[in-house]
């Protein structure tokens, strides 16, 4: 196997391989490495590396192998983690100047889980500052890349990771998810990345963005859907620390993955009721895609789903959050803050009380509204995106389809499912007409993770993407 193919390796496939010793953990990880320091210096997806740590811990994973010991589901898989994520001793920005030193003492449970089965960490993936917008770039380590064209943004707050990994800097990535911040970036770069229903992969990190609340989700990002399942595996269950956390599953997403769903009720919405507009070169693709369902013979229908606006309930609680959690900060650090991260520090503090309370009524209403939908459909299929990926030096579209647009007309699919909690994936389903990926959100029942891994591995086998690689010139 030549390198290449092994940077584009699955992960599952790669810890059989490890397991057998046909390729060593090792090996593996050097490979990678080696492809990192070809490529990173283009796409700017890590902003840390850790590689002494990563052939240390990989010599260490190779050594478990021989000796006959238990392996952990990711043992020996090269795997990186997004820099909001406190990792012990390894630096820990959050992309932000106030952090720019900051080494924690201890890992996220997130980071610990995946260590504790066995996970090779290669380093930190970059994000915006404080995972505050859609796209990634800070005045730390500057804008992060789209692989599949270096002019166009990768989305964000995720958008190191989901560049790294469609680039084969690594089949696993950590991300989080507070706006679509998983999804985003995987419909811009052509991954899969999936949140989970909130609360199944628990949290730690309230003092830093608890100011959140229920919004943020933790979860994969990688090229091949069995891999979700498998790191899903790893990091599920409850964690006495976070009070929101659910109970781990009594079964395995991996093993259960297989199981392909029968007379499956399928909805699709091109617009949620809501959204007023969408690329049509994204439509086509997103209904040619829905339509190869039909070869299972599972019902396809349009939802009749028409939400309240979620967009001004998660703009109060995003920008009142971090208003809250920044306050103490504005006078001796606004002059290093995004100037844009200013702003909405503003913004937030002229919300109200009232404001506030209305905004939380809106996200109940939204909630109640998804899951009447739920009652008549097992899966309810939409856009990710409004687009596909737009210029690298934009935080928004000023136009789609050529209709100039507000800054959050790009991405109205996306939030509801972080307002109300359901499990919502993004899986490549085609590509613009220069060439872009075009991203397709599966959003399941809650609690119904599981549906939305089937239904995805489902669509990977009639419409597979991962044979499309990046072609970075040397």
């Amino acid at each position: 196997m030549n390198k290449e193919d092994i940077c584009f390796m699955s992960a599952y496939e790669m810890a059989e391989t490890i397991k057998r010793q046909e390729l060593t953990s090792l090996e593996i990880t050097e490979t990678i490495i080696e492809k990192i320091e070809k490529i990173n210096p283009i796409i700017n997806a890590y902003c840390t590396t850790t590689f002494d740590i990563a052939r240390e811990n990989a010599k260490k994973a190779d050594e478990a192998v021989k000796k006959g010991e238990k392996l952990g589901l990711l043992h020996g898989i090269p795997t990186s983690i997004k820099d909001l994520e406190n990792t012990d001793g390894i630096r820990t920005t959050m992309g932000s100047k106030i952090y720019e030193h900051n080494i924690p003492k201890e890992d996220a449970i997130t980071v610990k889980r995946i260590k504790d089965a066995g996970a090779i960490i290669l380093g930190k993936t970059n994000t915006p500052s404080l995972g505050y917008k859609g796209v990634t770039d800070n005045l730390i380590f500057g804008a992060t890349k789209n692989p599949w064209n270096l002019e166009k943004t990768c989305g964000g707050s995720s958008g190191g990771a989901a560049s790294a990994v469609a680039s084969g800097l690594g089949p696993l990535a950590l991300g989080s998810d507070g706006g679509g911040s998983i999804r985003i970036p995987s419909s811009f770069c052509g991954v899969y990345g999936l949140k989970p229903n909130y609360g199944r992969i628990p949290h730690d990190y309230m003092k830093f963005m608890g100011y959140l609340g229920t919004l943020t989700h933790k979860g994969p990002i990688v090229r091949y859907v069995k891999d979700a399942a498998l790191m899903l595996d790893a990091m599920v269950g409850v964690d006495i620390i976070d009070r929101y956390s659910l109970p781990k599953p009594n079964f395995s997403y991996l093993e259960e993955l297989e199981n392909e769903p029968n007379n499956l009720q399928i909805s699709y919405s091109l617009d949620l009721g809501y959204a007023k507009v969408l690329d049509s070169g994204v439509e086509k693709v997103i209904l040619d895609a829905i339509y190869k369902f039909e070869n299972l013979n599972w019902s396809i229908e349009e939802s009749s789903i028409k939400l309240p606006s979620p967009a001004m309930a998660h703009w109060i609680i995003w920008t009142t959050g971090f208003y809250y959690n920044l306050k103490p900060y504005i006078e001796q650090w606004g002059d290093k803050m995004d100037p844009q991260l200013v702003e909405i520090l503003k913004i937030g503090s002229q919300f109200t009380v009232d404001n506030i309370k209305w905004a939380e009524i809106r996200r109940e209403m939204v909630y109640e509204e998804i899951c009447r939908n739920f009652k008549n459909f097992d899966i309810l299929i939409t856009p990710t995106l409004a687009c596909p990926a737009f210029d690298l030096d934009r935080q928004y579209p000023e136009r789609i389809d050529g209709k100039k647009v507000d800054p959050g007309a790009w991405l109205p699919f996306t939030v509801p499912f972080n307002l109300s909690g359901h499990p919502a994936a993004s899986i490549p389903c085609g590509w613009s007409s220069n060439g872009l990926p075009i991203g397709m959100q599966i959003v399941g029942p809650r609690l119904d993770e599981l549906k939305v891994l089937q239904v995805s591995r489902v669509f990977e086998e009639i419409s597979p993407w991962q044979d499309k690689r990046p072609n970075f010139k040397s």
